[in-house]
């Protein structure tokens, strides 16, 4: 890196999708990027995109839920090049099963593996360095399922309900320390993983500007931020209505989920 001075940043699930689009829209020439996924091939080209903005970085393929290899990672990233910055991005989806059966134990428990305890491993193999400097910022991207549980993706909304409790915690432990905690909640946003989601999609917008959203969440260092806003507004009222009646309109994002061809 030729800049010391550079704003270090690590994503997750920084292949494609939200996590590539993030990386694009914050990287500038004072950026220095750790960009995570499991198949190193593809954050090649990722990497030459931010490079052609200005920032530099790395590469690492690595399954965030092998913590160890995880946070030997860090630990070593984070001795040579201090982390400002860690986005916990990746994520994995799956629904019922064929006719609306239960949901396969091994989809069940990727996205558990996946979804929070591969943010958790993120978080936790950089939070004590972000402590003893006492500053640095923890980025969780959650989901507006998190917020109102969609009927056909029970472990999906499950996981990403807990992220927004973990980061909650998170903020209330670690704000004497200086460091800052950020729970991101999108809506539909095209994606790959969109792309298998066979079902309404209400305000689905482009990955590009979910993330200039997101990227400017981030520098406002808000606490907690959903969108896009009249979907975000349309649950919380929803969320107050007794549940009988709230799960009328639940009917509505009725969806099928095709198979992930990655697993």
């Amino acid at each position: 890196m030729t800049n010391a001075k550079a704003k270090v940043i690590v994503i997750t699930g920084a292949s494609g999708g939200i996590g590539e689009a993030l990386a694009c829209e914050m990287a500038g020439p004072a950026t220095y990027f750790a960009l995570i996924a499991r198949d190193k091939d593809r954050l090649a080209p990722v990497l030459k995109k931010i490079r052609a903005r200005g920032a530099d970085g790395e590469c690492a393929g690595i399954d965030i839920r092998d913590r160890d290899t995880l946070h030997a990672y860090l630990g070593d990233l984070d001795g040579r090049l201090p982390v400002d910055m860690v986005i916990a991005n990746a994520g994995v989806t799956a629904g019922l099963g064929p006719e609306r059966s239960r949901e396969r134990d091994a989809d069940s428990d990727r996205q558990i593996d996946v979804n929070y305890r591969g943010a958790v491993n993120t978080v936790t193999g950089l939070v004590s360095g972000m402590q003893a400097r006492g500053s640095g910022q923890i980025v969780l991207v959650s989901s507006l399922a998190g917020m109102r549980a969609l009927p056909d993706m029970p472990t999906y909304s499950a996981t990403k309900a807990a992220l927004i409790a973990y980061g909650h915690s998170l903020r209330g432990w670690l704000k004497p320390s200086g460091v800052s905690v950020t729970i991101l909640c999108p809506g539909f946003v095209t994606s790959p993983m969109s792309a298998r989601h066979q079902g309404p999609k209400p305000l689905e917008m482009p990955a590009g500007k979910a993330a200039r959203l997101m990227a400017n969440a981030i520098a406002r260092r808000k606490a907690f931020y959903a969108f896009p806003f009249l979907l975000a507004t349309g649950i919380l009222l929803q969320n107050l209505l007794p549940p009988k009646i709230s799960d009328l309109f639940m009917g509505g994002f009725k969806a099928d989920i095709d198979s992930d061809p990655r697993y």
